[in-house]
C-alpha cells in the first residue's frame, strides 16, 4: 500500500524533447506542477523565441536547443544534461498538400518523427538505466489508421508505436520502462489545417464520442501516470488518449 503520493515528481529529473509547445509543453508543466525539475527542448535558438510565435508557457522549465534533425545532436545534449529519471519523446512534424509523397518530405517526416526518437532513445538509456528510469514516446492515433494525405507522418508514428513495444522488451532488462501515449485530435501547429477551420472543426468534433478535442493537459495525465509508481508493471504498452475518435 502507498503511503505517498505517487505523483508526486519532487526530486526526479525530466527531459520533454519538443516541450517547448503543444503536447510537449503541456507535458512538461505537468511534470513541473507536480514537482519534477523539468528540462525542454525546442528548435528555436532559446525560448524567448516561443514566447513571441507561439502560446508557449515556460514557468519553472529550463531550456535546450535540440535539433533532432542533426543526427548527433541527442548525444550531444545527453552529455550536457546528464542522466534523467523520466524521458519524454514529443517531437513531430507533418508536410502537408502531398508533400509527402515526395522523397524530401517523407525523408524530412521519418527523420523527425521515428530516426529522432531512436536516437534520443539510445543517447538517454544508460541515464535512464542508472535511475531505474522511464522514457514515453507520445505517437498518434495515426498509427492505427490511414491518413490519406500524409503517408509519411502515418507510418513514422506506426514506427514509433512498434517501437515502444521493441524497446519496452529489450530494455526491461536495464530497469528502463518504455511506454507510449497515441493522442488523438488536440489543437496544435500540427493540427491547426482542422482545428483552426469551423467547418472542419466541427465535422471532426461529430466523429469523437467525448464531443470536444483533447488538450495537451489530457496527455500530460496519460504522462504522468506511465511515468509514476502506480505504472511500474507495465511496459512497452502505447495508451490512446483520443475521447473515444478510434472506437469506430
Amino acid at each position: 500500500m502507498m503511503t505517498t503520493n505517487p505523483l508526486d515528481f519532487t526530486g526526479k529529473r525530466v527531459l520533454v524533447i519538443g516541450g517547448s509547445s503543444g503536447i510537449g509543453n503541456g507535458i512538461a508543466q505537468g511534470f513541473r506542477a507536480s514537482g519534477a525539475d523539468v528540462i525542454v527542448t525546442g528548435t528555436r535558438p532559446d525560448a524567448g523565441d516561443y514566447l513571441e510565435a507561439e502560446d508557449s508557457d515556460f514557468r519553472g522549465l529550463s531550456y535546450h536547443c535540440l535539433n533532432v534533425m542533426d543526427r548527433g545532436a541527442a548525444a550531444a545534449l545527453a552529455e550536457t544534461v546528464g542522466p534523467v529519471d523520466v524521458l519524454v519523446q514529443s517531437q513531430g512534424i507533418v508536410r502537408y498538400k502531398r508533400k509527402e509523397f515526395e522523397r524530401e518530405g517523407w525523408d524530412d517526416v521519418v527523420d523527425v518523427n521515428l530516426n529522432s526518437v531512436m536516437d534520443v532513445a539510445r543517447a538517454f538509456h544508460s541515464g535512464l538505466a542508472e535511475r531505474d528510469g522511464a522514457m514515453i514516446i507520445v505517437s498518434s492515433v495515426a498509427a492505427f489508421k490511414s491518413t490519406i494525405g500524409t503517408p509519411a507522418y502515418a507510418a513514422s508514428k506506426a514506427g514509433a508505436a512498434s517501437l515502444v513495444k521493441t524497446l519496452g522488451e529489450a530494455w526491461a532488462r536495464d530497469g528502463v520502462r518504455v511506454n507510449g501515449i497515441a493522442p488523438g485530435l488536440v489543437p496544435t501547429k500540427l493540427t491547426s489545417v482542422t482545428t483552426d477551420h469551423p467547418d472542419r472543426r466541427e465535422g471532426a468534433l461529430q466523429s469523437i464520442p467525448l464531443r470536444r478535442m483533447g488538450t495537451p493537459e489530457d496527455m500530460a495525465g496519460a504522462a504522468l501516470f506511465l511515468a509514476s509508481p502506480l505504472a511500474s508493471y507495465i511496459t512497452g504498452q502505447t495508451i490512446v488518449v483520443d475521447g473515444g475518435l478510434t472506437l469506430s
